[in-house]
């Protein structure tokens, strides 16, 4: 079954056809900016850019950056304060035409890594995947099943959000070396591993093309390996969710 699969995140959207069966893209990948502001008129006309653009006939999955549930937006941490309770769904519907299914994005990821990426030998046990970028997303998974909505990043580490201290945005804002980047890594992992002791830790995102950079310096005990499928995941995942909701 092929899908439009739509990631929307705190710096860019990006879009795609997916082949659900395969985990693979049919089409070009879309990235355009996310816009100023960030509110869902205009979050809606850029999905439907994309969706004209890539020739789309059918459903739409979308991973958002919230809480979802139903559909509907719980928090906006990363987005415009306007999509707080907001059914993202129906702004998806009335922008394109198609009906749509909404996930949390690093949820999205998370299932498309565990299907056709690292984890996909990983069926027993616990397995925390998270997305470092522009923020830091989380996905939980015991024996393969989904925990959604976990949103880890926003765990107060010293007073403070922890994807605020070591997401790799500021990593690059405040001109970390790979090693300081670590330490402060270090000290979120370490947290999770406390309060979840997942048995495996999977580092997806932007940094997981570059984890020879940093590898040397992690010190926690779970074993922690590099994501497989970088940034398409999420539009892989998004496009396997609705597949999975509708029917496909």
């Amino acid at each position: 079954m092929e899908i439009l699969g739509i990631d929307i995140g705190g710096s860019s959207i990006k879009g795609g056809i997916v082949d659900t069966k395969s985990g693979s893209l049919t089409s070009e990948r879309i990235r355009i900016p996310t816009p100023e502001p960030q509110k869902p008129k205009q979050v809606g006309a850029i999905v439907a850019g994309i969706s004209r653009k890539l020739g789309n006939k059918g459903v739409i999955g979308v991973g958002f950056p919230a809480v979802i549930k139903n559909g509907v937006s719980y928090t906006a941490a990363n987005v415009h304060e306007a999509f707080l309770k907001k059914d993202v769904s129906g702004v998806i519907y009335k922008a394109t035409g198609f009906q749509c299914y909404v996930v949390n994005d690093a949820d999205a990821a998370g299932l498309a890594e565990m299907r056709f990426g690292i984890g996909k030998d990983i069926s027993k046990g616990s397995v925390l995947f998270l997305t470092i970028g522009t923020g830091i997303g989380s996905a939980f998974f015991i024996n393969g099943q989904l925990l959604p909505n976990t949103e880890l990043g926003h765990l107060k580490i010293r007073g403070k959000d922890a994807e605020h201290r070591a997401s790799d945005a500021v990593r690059q804002s405040q001109n970390l070396s790979w090693k300081e980047w670590c330490k402060r890594l270090n000290e979120v992992l370490q947290t999770y591993e406390f309060l979840f002791n997942p048995d495996v830790i999977i580092l997806g995102g932007g940094v997981s093309s570059r984890f020879e950079k940093y590898e040397e310096f992690l010190e926690v005990d779970t074993r922690v390996i590099p994501a497989k499928l970088e940034n398409l995941a999420g539009i892989v995942g998004a496009a396997m969710a609705a597949a999975e909701y509708f029917g496909g």
